[in-house]
């Protein structure tokens, strides 16, 4: 059983490497026990690295031959592929990125596709499941009847392979994929401002802002405090529907789902959609002025206070440390 996973990169250009999203992606395509394919749009920079994963090839697309994001260009390479090396799965991480090029590879191929896999294993029927279903609320036993497998990981269900030692190297191949003209009519185009550096799905600490900030110039302090925490801002729902910052800062079911190992919650009150994207971080700290909001009670720790206050506060704290 040949799995094929599609690896997204990290980094600035001269030093591209695997997400941690698609590391996971790649613990689970090692578990089903045959060996593993992988894909890149663009150059990873140590790919023998990648053999401490169990990937024993790895296929390049050049930037030259494919500039930018597209998510249907990016499918019809893998649907390529998947007859090149013989692919019965074809794995990726369950990201916005991810999600989309999936669900293109399944409208080209005619083949079925599961999201939020936790466990995927071969059986007689085909493909047996567990997936996550309402926004990760509950667990779904299910079979996938397909020649092909296309599968999207939960990132915050799977651990991360561990960083052994390397072993062996990994065969690299330039790949160049036959493009119509259509299947680059949507492209995004990554500036290199934007590009690399932690992301909200990666982070290991987030600091979050809800309505409570009160408008846009109240997220400074909070700007100020995932600086000198290492981390990022997060965002409400809400904070992003009144304009206040971009939708891809947004933390929840309709937003990014969370791993970090510290989440701290200011002025955001917890609704059940916001607490689906959190509720893989591994310590939530709240910061609210209603004792009774349902982020207090999911949170290990709960201040009562005006976040104007305790945040300056904590920033003045740390950098006095």
């Amino acid at each position: 059983m040949t799995v094929l996973a599609l690896l997204e990169l990290d980094g600035p250009p001269d030093d591209r490497a695997p997400s941690d999203g698609s590391l996971r992606a790649l613990a689970l395509a090692r578990s089903l026990g045959g060996p593993v394919v992988s894909v890149a749009f663009g150059m990873v920079s140590s790919p023998d690295t990648l053999a401490r994963y169990g990937v024993s090839d790895l296929y390049q697309v050049p930037l030259a031959a494919l500039d930018g994001y597209a998510p249907v260009a990016w499918a019809r390479a893998l649907a390529g592929l998947i007859a090149d090396v013989g692919a019965t799965a074809v794995v990726a991480a369950s990201t916005d990125r991810g999600n989309e090029v999936m669900a293109h590879l399944g409208a080209i191929t005619g083949l079925p596709m599961a999201a939020n896999c936790v466990s995927v294993s071969g059986s007689a029927d085909g493909f047996s499941l567990v997936r996550q279903r309402w926004a990760g609320l509950l667990l779904e036993d299910a079979t996938l009847e397909a020649p092909v497998a296309l599968l999207t990981v939960a990132t915050d269900a799977v651990p991360a392979p561990p960083d052994g030692a390397q072993v062996g190297s990994v065969n690299v191949h330039e790949h160049k994929p036959e493009l119509a003209a259509g299947d680059l009519a949507v492209r995004a185009v990554e500036s290199a401002a934007g590009s690399g550096g932690v992301t909200l799905a990666t982070a290991r600490v987030v600091v979050g802002g809800g309505r409570g900030v009160g408008g846009s110039d109240g997220f400074k302090p909070l700007e100020e405090l995932a600086e000198l925490l290492g981390g990022v801002v997060g965002v409400s729902r809400v904070v992003t529907s009144e304009g206040w910052r971009p939708h891809r800062q947004q933390v929840g079911q309709t937003g990014t789902k969370i791993t970090p190992e510290l989440y701290l919650a200011c002025g955001i009150s917890g609704a059940i959609q916001h607490i689906a994207g959190c509720a893989g971080a591994k310590h939530i700290i709240a910061i609210n002025t209603d004792p009774g909001a349902p982020m207090m009670s999911h949170a290990e720790y709960a201040v009562i206070g005006d976040l104007h206050q305790v945040i300056p506060a904590l920033v003045e704290a740390i950098r006095s440390r």
